[in-house]
């Protein structure tokens, strides 16, 4: 995990297309504090990087983001307001690259849709 202390897994489930989570944010993590005070919102930044991170632990590999063809922030992430986060994550493998679909929802709302493409580390 890149930044410690900013989300745990509360379920992770594998699936034929990829994976699902949810995971739980710690509103009171530094980063926060930062942006911005008094009014958080999850960095754009950090979302990405969470789907790398759930996508590794996928796949069982390290992960370079090559491209992010699509990024579409729907809604702001409040993390006092909405901590619980739902990422379906579609995979597919395709020439030693692995591309990615990915929604993010806070209960009813879409929050992040994200298209992009990683490559393996080693």
């Amino acid at each position: 995990m890149l930044i410690e202390g900013l989300y745990s897994t509360e379920t992770f489930n594998k699936n034929e297309d990829g994976l699902s989570a949810q995971i739980k944010l710690n509103p009171k993590h530094e980063i926060f504090k930062g942006h911005f005070p008094g009014k958080p919102i999850m960095p754009g930044v950090c979302m990405i990087q969470i789907i790398k991170e759930l996508t590794e632990r996928s796949l069982g590999q390290d992960l370079f983001l090559s491209v992010a063809s699509n990024v579409k922030f729907m809604a702001i992430i409040n993390p006092e307001t909405d901590p619980i986060l739902l990422i379906d994550i579609n995979l597919t493998e395709m020439d030693g690259m692995i591309k990615v679909k990915s929604t993010t929802n806070f209960g009813e709302t879409l929050a992040l849709k994200l298209s992009a493409t990683f490559k393996s580390v080693a």
